[in-house]
């Protein structure tokens, strides 16, 4: 006997994909919160700390090194990454 096939209620969602990072050596960088750490692992809710992201949609601006490359790198699909423009 077949099973049945699953519901809507039980399908995996469509995998994503992680934002890609800006290349090095552009200047600072701006970094905005755009997931929650809600219901995250802790070492991520202490990375969004780290960064001084406080809450949703909080944006910094941050030099660019490689610490930083590191950090963006463990909540990468939490965070959105641009170029900081001259002035911010």
């Amino acid at each position: 006997m077949a099973r049945k096939p699953p519901t809507r209620k039980y399908r995996k969602r469509k995998p994503g994909r992680d934002r890609v990072l800006p290349p090095p050596g552009k200047g600072p960088l701006r970094i905005v919160q755009v997931r929650s750490g809600i219901g995250r692992p802790a070492f991520e809710r202490r990375t969004l700390e780290a960064l001084g992201l406080k809450h949703h949609q909080a944006s910094v601006v941050k030099p660019d090194h490689p610490a930083l490359r590191g950090m963006l790198h463990q909540v990468r699909h939490l965070v959105e990454v641009t170029v900081a423009k001259a002035g911010e």
